[in-house]
């Protein structure tokens, strides 16, 4: 394969200059605590905008380890901490071999993630040592952001703490839009 070496320049400038949005929006979603203290994991993937070209990369709070998927990334982050370890970085499948060993964008943790995607994806969602169970994991996410759940769904006794969480988190936000208008 001819490279381009301008064409191959304006590349490498974009590649670092989306590098630099990663610790930026990590530290952002970080800083919000949207579990507390617990550690959760920051799940990142592109979405079109309405014009059908330009994306936008959307990045969300999982208290649990999303299932694994191209044209994504996913982090796990300590709050409190300074620490957040990749976990994985998939690209959409066409540019996985701009990642291999000896070319201009070769990347170890690319070219291993997109490996285990291919061949042990189990390994690859599999749940890390300090996750916590299924249950106490619904239960921190109830607790953080009870508006995952449908208040049907719940039971009776959940029900009313669901209430009182809504009810707070619209004071909440309330009391912010107030702030900001004064």
């Amino acid at each position: 394969m001819k490279i381009d070496p301008l064409d191959a320049h304006d590349r490498l400038e974009y590649f670092t200059q989306q590098g630099m949005q990663v610790p930026e929006c990590a530290q952002d979603l970080i800083n919000q605590k949207p579990f507390g203290d617990h550690p959760f994991y920051i799940f990142c993937h592109p979405r079109t905008d309405e014009d059908g070209v330009s994306k936008r990369y959307i990045w969300s709070p999982w208290i649990w380890k999303p299932r694994a998927q191209t044209n994504s990334a996913l982090y796990k982050a300590y709050p409190g901490s300074d620490i957040v370890k990749i976990m994985w970085i998939i690209p959409p499948r066409e540019m996985w071999k701009v990642y291999e060993a000896g070319n201009l964008f070769e990347n170890e943790i690319i070219v291993n993630s997109t490996y285990l995607y291919d061949y042990n994806i189990p390994k690859l969602e599999a749940p890390e040592p300090d996750d916590p169970t299924p249950e106490r994991a619904q239960q921190i996410a109830f607790e953080y952001q009870p508006q995952l759940f449908k208040r049907e769904t719940l039971p009776k006794e959940l029900q009313a703490v669901w209430d009182r969480k809504m009810n707070e988190n619209k004071r909440k936000n309330d009391e912010a839009k107030y702030k900001e208008n004064s």
